[in-house]
This record gives structure tokens, sequence and C-alpha cells, in this order.
């Protein structure tokens, strides 16, 4: 049996009328840029993350890049993230002409180590900027404890719906930046963005930041972007968003199963399940730290499994980064992963037997 690491069409197979109709609606509308397709989803979105305000754009990275232009973030500036992530986390700050200070990761979350952005602030510092990464909050009340008064821009990307402390990624910090991507937990049929605020000054900014900077037609009070949001993307996300309590329910109950069945087989020997702290887990992905990370790929896709490494090359080792001279030895932990990391199938629609599939094969593996 092969089993795919994503899904999408059987995901969407339970909507399909639905969506077929809010796609037709759309076609026949004419409004294709802007309109209240856009404006529903940003209030659903908005009261789904808890937030005052949301905004979309065109994708998670024009999400970051528009929160980090909004800050007049640039030349000089230093703006601190993780050093494992997404390319997207660091890019935005290097296309500004910001300096990328890289903190290392916790070795049980993935997640920024908030004790390293305390060492790595500078009088330069003019944001933070931590990853949920797999669909777990970081340690967001240490780090907003750690912030004071610098801007914090959380990358939700991976993590619409996860909570920590009692409030859900992209309420904490100045502004939550997601992404839309097709293969997120709630993902669209192309592109797409959001960024959501409780800052009714910010979010303003923002609206005219994706539209460069324009307001009313044709005069523009600074340089944006074009960073709008389509309304086909608007309409096949409200409908999916109906859905993503019940999809995440799935996930979540995948991971469980999963950690019961390692251990019953003795795997857990070999293989460091995902450590789920307190809080509300999405499983964007399901990641494990794996003994002989390279043969076991290799063996799976062998067999059928899907399966990918998220991300074997951290920023300290990226050929675009080698001006900042980072060192790899500043980041043990996420070296350290980079080299055990592979997530393993999750998605919602994810079957007993799949998973089955999936589990037989590592202990075949590890059986030699």
């Amino acid at each position: 049996m092969a089993v795919q690491m994503l899904n999408i069409p059987r995901q969407h197979a339970a909507l399909a009328t639905a969506l077929e109709d809010e796609l037709l609606a759309v076609f026949r509308s004419g409004m294709y840029i802007g309109g209240d397709k856009i404006a529903a989803f940003e209030r659903n979105v908005a009261a789904y993350c808890g937030c005052r305000f949301a905004v979309g754009v065109s994708s998670g990275t024009d999400a970051l890049l528009a929160a980090l232009m909004a800050l007049d973030i640039g030349a000089g500036d230093e703006v601190i993230t993780t050093v494992y992530s997404f390319f997207a986390t660091a890019g935005v700050i290097a296309r500004l002409g910001a300096t990328p200070v890289f903190c290392d990761i916790d070795a049980d979350t993935f997640n920024i180590n908030p004790a390293e952005i305390a060492a790595k602030i500078t009088p330069k510092t003019r944001a933070i900027l931590p990853v949920h990464l797999y669909g777990q909050c970081a340690a967001m009340t240490e780090i907003m404890r750690v912030a004071g008064a610098i801007p914090v821009v959380e990358d939700c990307a991976q993590a619409i719906g996860a909570e920590v402390a009692g409030k859900r990624a992209g309420s904490f910090g100045v502004a939550g930046c997601f992404s839309f991507f097709p293969s997120k937990n709630l993902g669209g049929i192309g592109d797409g963005g959001m960024l959501t605020t409780n800052d009714e000054a910010l979010a303003h900014r923002l609206r005219l930041l994706r539209n460069h900077g324009m307001e009313p037609k044709y005069h523009h009070h600074f340089v944006g972007g074009n960073f709008r949001l389509d309304a086909v993307q608007a309409a096949v996300l409200n409908i999916k968003l109906t859905a993503l309590d019940q999809w995440t329910a799935a996930r979540q109950s995948n991971a469980a199963w999963y950690r019961a069945e390692f251990a019953r087989r003795g795997l857990d020997k070999f293989v460091k399940l995902p450590v789920a702290k307190a809080g509300r887990h999405i499983y964007n992905q399901f990641t494990l730290r794996c003994e002989r990370r390279d043969e076991l790929v290799q063996f799976l896709q062998g067999r059928g499994i899907g399966c990918d490494m998220y991300y074997p090359v951290p920023f300290s080792r990226q050929e675009c980064f080698r001006y900042l001279n980072c060192r790899a030895e500043d980041y043990p932990v996420a070296e350290a992963v980079s080299r055990e990391c592979v997530s393993i199938p999750i998605y919602d629609q994810l079957t007993a037997a799949e998973r089955g599939e999936v589990v037989a094969a590592f202990a075949e593996f590890y059986s030699n």
C-alpha cells in the first residue's frame, strides 16, 4: 500500500458540492479582487484566532514581509528569529535589508529557545520573530516577557488554531502571520495568507501596504506592494474553515495513535516522538527524531511511505547567509535536529490501515 504524505482531494471530497457552488458564485460575480468574500473571511479568521482584526494577503511570505514593512524595519536593524524554520521566516528580514539574528531551538518542541532571545537583544533589535513550528506554539509567555517593548511578530504559518496559555497563535504579538498554502491544515487552492492584530492603526496600515500604500485611489502614502488575497481563495478557505476544528481533532487522534503504537512496538528506543507541551497542538506535521534518519527515509520511500525532512539545512548553513559568519557550534540543537528529523503522514483523512503501514515500515527498518 502506498501512503501519501498528504491527500488534498480526499480532504475536499466531503466539501465538494459547497466548494464547487462557491467557486461558481465567485466566477459569475465578476468580483475577483476585494469584495464581500474577502471581508467575510477576514472577519471569520479574526474571530477564530481571538483577534480584533485580520487582513488577507497573497501568501504567508507576504504576510511576514508586510508585518516587518509596517514596522519600518530596514537597513541597520536587527530582527531576532529561529535558526530552524522554512526559509521565508529569515528571507523576509534579509529582503528588507535588515540583519537576521538567529537563535537555537528547544530540543523537544523545535521552537525558538527564549533564553537565546534574551542573550541576543542589542540596541539594534527592532523586532522578534518566533515561529510556531509544526503546529505547536512557541513559549509565548516567556518570549513576551523577554521582548518587553520590542515588537513581536508571530510566524503562524503552520499553526492556525494552536493555543498556549489560553490564547491562540497570532494573538500574542503585534501581528500574526498565516499561510494558506495548499498543504497547510487550512489550505487554499493556490497561495494565500493572512495577518492578525489587535492594533487598529496597524491593521489600517497593513491594508494600505497590501495595495501599494494607496488611499484613496492613485494617492500613495508610502511604498507598499501587491499583496492582495483574491476572492477565489477567500471563498474556498471560508468553506474549509467550518471544518477546521473537525480536521484538527482527527490529526490529534492520529498523533495519539502513533504515540501508543510506536511505544507498543518498542520503537521509541530508536525514535523520539514529538513532545506536545501545554496547549493545543494542531499537528501540521508529526515530526520524529530518528536514528539513521537518511537510511530510514530511503527505506520508507522504497516502501511507498510518504515522508519528508523539515528542515535539513538550518539558516546558519544556508549559502545566502554566509555573510553573517554563523558557526554551526553556536546552534547545537538545530544541527542535531536537522540531521535526525523526519515527518510522517498525519493528515486528517489518513486511514487506520495507512497508519498501520507507516508504523509497520518503521518496525521493519529498525528490526534490522
